[in-house]
């Protein structure tokens, strides 16, 4: 096994190249760690701006979808309790109602969002749809498209749609 020395020889760094070098690689830092925080606060904006839509149609879903939970819920513990056979039969009908609005609401925003739409929130309330777009604006003829598909597969007046794009 060899053992290598290095000996010092005559082309020691000064004390001021060695000051020289050390600013100059806490200036390079400076300069990487600006950069980072400049071209990565425009990413972070886009982010916020995407996920505030998002957050609205998933939270509006999720709230929604909360609500029909705790229906089915007390319709549940309404047939459990109950031993009145009428009551059943009633709540049962609401259940199946409450059911089939889902699945339409569902086939509704597949069909919208087929048509070349990112998200879309339906909800129907006796005959009444309401119809939330991720859309940075409506123009007539997407609201003619998607009053089109609901008029076609509920049957519903134009008058009871509302269309709105967030």
């Amino acid at each position: 096994m060899k053992i290598f020395y290095f000996k010092e020889d005559n082309s020691v760094l000064t004390k001021k190249k060695k000051i020289f070098i050390i600013f100059g690689m806490v200036a390079l830092l400076v300069v990487t760690g600006c950069l980072n925080l400049f071209l990565n606060k425009e990413e972070i904006e886009l982010q916020q701006t995407t996920s505030s839509q998002m957050s609205l149609l998933t939270s509006y879903r999720a709230s929604k979808l909360e609500t029909r939970n705790s229906m089915l819920e007390i319709y549940d513990s309404i047939i459990a309790t109950s031993t009145d056979k009428e009551q059943i039969i009633e709540t049962n009908a609401l259940i199946s109602d409450l059911a089939g609005r889902m699945e339409q609401e569902t086939v509704l925003e597949g069909m919208i969002m087929a048509s070349g739409y990112e998200d879309v929130v339906v909800t129907n309330s006796d005959d009444n749809y309401t119809v939330m777009v991720k859309s940075n604006g409506l123009t007539s003829d997407d609201v003619a498209k998607i009053l089109g598909i609901l008029v076609k597969e509920t049957g519903v007046s134009a008058t009871n749609v509302k269309i709105s794009s967030v």
